[in-house]
């Protein structure tokens, strides 16, 4: 009887989360983690994963689902509630993967991996790097996204206030996950959370207004 490859698929993803927590996606070679996953074959992630775009998404895809079932939960529970509550929409965002910092199978690795495709260079209105990257995310980001809307004026919108959000509750929690283990995470959670929340209901300043009008401007000559 033939193998099943998923013990080497799950060695090479194990590996993949170590090193590119520990180094950096774009340092790490293809090489290196096939020799971590300790695979006879010298190819296995070429034929598993094909790729280094192909082993980060099987890494997100390990973790993200989860995440995302979580964030779903607790936004059934806040349209259940039939409450005006911004702070429950603040856990949303962050509970689901703050719980990544106790999961002993690579989640603080995770967390850090997730921090840094965030990081990099895109569109803001496009979405995080996690949900594109899972093709089973049933997109409870962009749930969150319009839950929150209401509470965000038109100048809070236009500079994206939710990716800010999004983003920076990503780098906390990968910035937890690489100095960590901690005791106890509860206190640093909390305040994120608070902190999320502030980032959303914070006042734009007339001078901020203006200057995003004067970009609108210049965007539509």
């Amino acid at each position: 009887m033939a193998r099943s490859p998923e013990p080497t698929r799950a060695a090479l993803v194990s590996a993949a989360e170590r090193l590119f927590a520990a180094e950096g996606i774009d340092r790490v070679s293809l090489r290196q983690i096939n020799r971590a996953s300790g695979a006879r074959n010298a190819v296995a992630l070429q034929y598993h994963f094909e790729d280094r775009g192909g082993i980060v998404r099987a890494v997100v895809r390990k973790h993200y689902p989860q995440v995302d079932t979580e964030r779903h939960r607790l936004l059934d529970a806040y349209e259940a509630a039939g409450e005006r509550d911004v702070r429950r929409l603040g856990e949303a965002l962050v509970l689901p993967s703050a719980a990544k910092l106790s999961d002993a199978d690579g989640g603080p690795e995770y967390l850090q991996i997730s921090a840094e495709l965030i990081n990099r260079p895109r569109d803001p209105e496009s979405g995080t790097t996690a949900e594109e990257a899972s093709e089973e995310a049933t997109d409870s980001i962009h749930r969150w996204r319009a839950l929150v809307e209401p509470y965000l004026g038109h100048d809070a919108t236009r500079l994206h206030r939710r990716f800010t959000a999004i983003r920076f509750s990503a780098l906390e929690l990968g910035r937890r996950a690489a100095s960590g283990p901690h005791r106890d995470d509860r206190l640093f959670i909390s305040q994120l959370v608070d902190l999320v929340v502030a980032l959303l209901l914070a006042p734009v300043s007339l001078a901020t207004a203006a200057l995003a009008d004067d970009r609108d401007r210049a965007r539509r000559r």
